[in-house]
């Protein structure tokens, strides 16, 4: 039965819209009235029942029909049809489909259906020859114990062994060892370094600060320099600030309230003068970063343990600073033998507190080999005086020769009987 000139148009649209074949389909070349195919494709057959045109991907041919009269339009409308019909993929064998050469494709051909075509796939096999050139960076350990195996991947952890960092003690504490890993060489570590050498620090010695003060790069620079400025707002020379931070690395990581506390407590613990604290600051700046528990405890030791007077523990503690900070059973094991065995009275210990500051065994030997040979004497107005400072300062060569009057070999064989 022949269709209207009204429905022809909605007919072809209706066909087009419920069959279509993808550009990825076509590999035997069909051709259409008034268009042309891309080259190189063709169209396999369907297994469904509905015939279908070469649809996606490409325009549909265009008719503009032009109906003058009623035999006209169904002249026309048959030979649409058989146009129409004429681009429908036929019920045949495969076999028997022959393959025709495709021309080019005309002006009013669209390329928009090959921007279905599915992208480089990582699945896609290699060659050996492809796969030989490519070079491949050791993965990231998303978790690591040690610091060793991010090294090749940051260019931070590299500079700083270069300055020679100890990265196995910081790994110690893994929340350093994060803050390591998160920093920024140029921006966040460049300019601490460029402060700390304008601040004395030779370039071998900012790896074994940094390795003890890794906390330093959290702090804002804009506060360290505050810091310092307080310390020479106080007096303390460049030179004693870059001794300072030398020995006692966290000292820059203490607020400027916190400095100004320390220096205020032994001031008026000790009854200093401002002279005299800051010099046993400088001597032992350590003072200013530890726990001031061990000081308060030691003044007490000396006071009601020891029966030292107050002028007496400032002269000893100026003498020699480690006394505050010192073990407490190693003082008073060392006072207990030096005064109870020895028979050195307090005015004596005074005179040379190093005491304090030597092996408890070191003194002992020495007393023990005077008194095998007769010499240990530490009153200073009989003769023969032997002052504290002689017995324990001196190397054991000085000691035998100058002291003792013996060998070192006499020395030696004596304190194998002991």
């Amino acid at each position: 039965m022949a269709l209207s000139a009204q429905q022809i148009p909605r007919w072809f649209n209706s066909i087009k819209l419920n069959c279509f074949i993808t550009a990825t389909q076509l590999k035997n070349p069909f051709p259409r009235p008034g268009k042309t195919l891309l080259h190189g494709f063709s169209a396999q057959r369907q297994t469904s029942s509905d015939n279908c045109f070469l649809q996606r991907g490409f325009k549909t041919y265009r008719t503009s029909p032009v109906w003058n009269n009623s035999s006209q339009s169904t002249k026309s409308s048959r030979q649409e049809i058989n146009s129409a019909q004429s681009t429908m993929l036929p019920f045949m064998n495969e076999q028997s489909q022959k393959t025709q050469k495709i021309p080019n494709f005309d002006s009013e051909l669209s390329l928009e259906g090959l921007d279905d075509v599915p992208p480089f796939s990582p699945l896609q096999p290699v060659s050996e020859e492809e796969a030989v050139q490519i070079i491949a960076d050791p993965p990231l350990p998303p978790f690591s114990f040690t610091l060793r195996d991010y090294v090749d991947h940051s260019e931070t952890l590299q500079k700083l062994v270069l300055l020679g960092v100890d990265l196995s003690k910081i790994e110690k504490h893994p929340d350093a060892a994060n803050l390591i890993l998160r920093l920024d060489f140029e921006k966040d570590i460049k300019q601490i370094l460029l402060f700390l050498k304008d601040l004395g620090l030779e370039d071998n010695q900012l790896g074994k600060f940094l390795t003890k003060n890794y906390a330093i790069f959290s702090e804002d620079l804009e506060n360290l320099k505050t810091r310092v400025a307080y310390l020479q707002s106080k007096n303390f020379s460049k030179a004693n600030i870059t001794h300072m931070v030398r020995n006692a690395p966290f000292l820059l990581n203490f607020s400027v309230e916190r400095l100004d506390n320390r220096l205020g407590f032994f001031q008026k613990e000790l009854e200093l003068n401002v002279k005299k604290t800051r010099e046993l600051v400088v001597r032992l700046p350590r003072l200013l970063t530890g726990s001031l528990e061990p000081v308060k405890e030691n003044m007490k030791v000396y006071q009601l343990e020891l029966g030292f007077k107050h002028n007496e523990i400032q002269h000893m503690i100026t003498k020699i600073p480690k006394m505050l900070t010192a073990n407490k059973r190693k003082l008073t094991e060392t006072f207990d033998y030096v005064h109870n065995v020895m028979n050195i009275p307090h005015h004596i210990i005074v005179r040379f507190p190093q005491v304090f500051n030597t092996r408890l065994f070191k003194v002992k030997e020495r007393h023990l080999f005077l008194t095998y040979l007769g010499r240990a004497q530490y009153d200073p107005v009989k003769p023969n005086y032997i002052s504290l400072d002689k017995l324990v300062s001196r190397p054991d060569e000085i000691f035998c020769k100058e002291i003792a009057n013996a060998s070192v070999q006499d020395f030696e064989k004596f304190l194998k009987t002991l």
